[in-house]
């Protein structure tokens, strides 16, 4: 006879091949605070619902606070052969409480269980995420502020284009990682769902009352359908979706940083804290954690690959393909919550060098399309004025020098509506000054964009003004 939780009908022990093949508990105990809450809910409703008795309650939830004290102390008897989180829970419990451990299980499956601990999970890692995202886009407004007057080539194609200031380009980011805050704020909503009562797959017989257990753990509602409570994992898969969007964002910023602490860039000089040396090379300070976070972006990439691939082709409802879910997402999850914290801190740490931005200004021509406005303005269509200004690019890299240093004689031969005060046009303080379109680069709108940030950053998330209860 199998001496499993499920083994009544069985007559043989299951082999240990199969146990080390098919166990979770090497990965699943990081559930357990999020199962030790759903189970100390569903022990009070079903106290509540005269399931079982008050005092049945009490010792339930005694002796959960004890297994959630030895697990935190390192005590707790994982074993194995229990197959996952639930099962050594509910065992140890059962050890502690007697016969009446026994009880807790009343009405649930293991099925609406996990979803239950999973979602919760994902929730938190989800809240914890937004908390570091909003960390890391008060530095960039704090880096923004400190650097409001450097000026550096704004480039497309990696090519020099337009001068833009540095805080309009770090800004850029921190826009992104709102957005990401957002995505991750909407995908919480869906994820906090509770499937509790929705047993294996049918409901269940007893009068429970999930709402009451929704309510317990501060999430925002019950299921709809029994059978999609326990078969699907797409809040799961949005959440890695956020947390790949947030990764890419990184992962983009690290792609700069990497180029900008190069030598022959010298825009930055990353902090000793935050960087490498070679082997063999005593000069070399690499940007190893930099590299490493754009390296791991495909790694998040690949965990939402992964699960995707495993729900694929899935029937209704539960199976056991489903327990793979929590690996990529735990990945996911120490990836996004390490990478984020990590860049708040380099990114903190991180020197700027105003002074060779601005002589990178020199080179790349950043201000032919001020000469090319500066002809339309004068009524020379804006078509013709490109091409006068292309002609003066093509002079001036002749000449080996900048737009600005041509003579006013040279810049006339090519068109007569330049005059004296053209010099002022090409000056690349008054072109980023001159931009105060909205959202532009200009003071104004950068200013304005300062603001809304530092407006969002201190009005606090939907789930952060009511509690989290778990």
């Amino acid at each position: 006879m199998s001496d499993k939780p499920w083994g009544g009908r069985f007559k043989e022990r299951t082999s240990g091949a199969v146990e080390n093949y098919t166990e979770s508990i090497s990965f699943d105990a990081e559930l357990y605070a999020q199962d030790i809450a759903g189970s100390k809910a569903h022990a009070a409703m079903l106290g509540r619902q005269g399931v079982i008795t008050s005092a049945e309650v009490v010792q339930l939830l005694s002796g959960l606070d004890q297994v959630r004290a030895e697990i935190e102390a390192g005590t707790f008897p994982w074993r194995q052969e229990l197959e996952d989180v639930h099962m050594n829970i509910e065992t140890r419990l059962t050890e502690i409480v007697g016969e009446v451990g026994k009880k807790l299980h009343t009405g649930r499956s293991r099925n609406d269980q996990v979803c239950l601990d999973f979602r919760l999970f994902v929730s938190d890692s989800l809240r914890r995420w937004m908390l570091l995202a909003r960390r890391l886009c008060g530095v960039y407004l704090k880096q923004a502020r400190a650097n409001a007057d450097v000026l550096l080539p704004g480039c497309t194609h990696m090519q020099p284009a337009q001068p833009v200031s540095l805080a309009h380009h770090l800004l850029a980011y921190a826009w992104m990682f709102r957005r990401d805050v957002e995505r991750m704020a909407d995908c919480e909503k869906r994820t906090r769902i509770s499937p509790l009562g929705a047993a294996a797959l049918a409901g269940t017989t007893y009068p429970l009352d999930p709402s009451f257990v929704a309510e317990q753990l501060g999430m925002y509602g019950i299921f709809s359908n029994s059978m999609d409570a326990v078969a699907d994992r797409d809040f799961a898969l949005e959440a890695l979706f956020c947390g790949s969007v947030t990764m890419a964002h990184l992962s983009r910023f690290c792609e700069e940083l990497i180029w900008w602490a190069n030598p022959q860039f010298g825009f930055v000089t990353l902090s000793d804290a935050h960087s490498t040396g070679s082997s063999i090379m005593p000069q070399k300070k690499n940007p190893d954690v930099a590299e490493i976070m754009r390296g791991k972006t495909g790694r998040a990439y690949g965990n939402l690959i992964n699960l995707l691939t495993t729900l694929k082709g899935i029937p209704l409802t539960y199976n056991r393909d489903l327990q793979e879910d929590k690996i990529p997402f735990l990945d996911t999850d120490r990836t996004v919550r390490d990478s984020l914290a990590l860049m708040a801190d380099m990114l903190q740490a991180t020197a700027f060098n105003p002074a060779r931005m601005r002589r990178a200004l020199g080179a790349g021509f950043l201000n032919a399309t001020e000469l090319a406005d500066y002809l339309a303005t004068r009524g020379m269509p804006f078509r013709e004025a490109h091409h006068v200004t292309g002609r003066a690019v093509a002079l001036a890299e002749e000449k080996g020098t900048g737009l600005e240093a041509l003579s006013l004689d040279e810049l006339r031969s090519l068109s007569p509506l330049i005059e004296e005060d053209v010099y002022a046009v090409l000056d690349y303080d008054t072109a980023v000054r001159r931009r105060n379109t909205p959202g532009g680069t200009g003071p104004e709108p950068v200013s304005l964009q300062m603001e809304a940030l530092d407006a969002w950053l201190s009005t606090p998330l939907a789930w952060e003004e009511h509690g989290n209860r778990c």
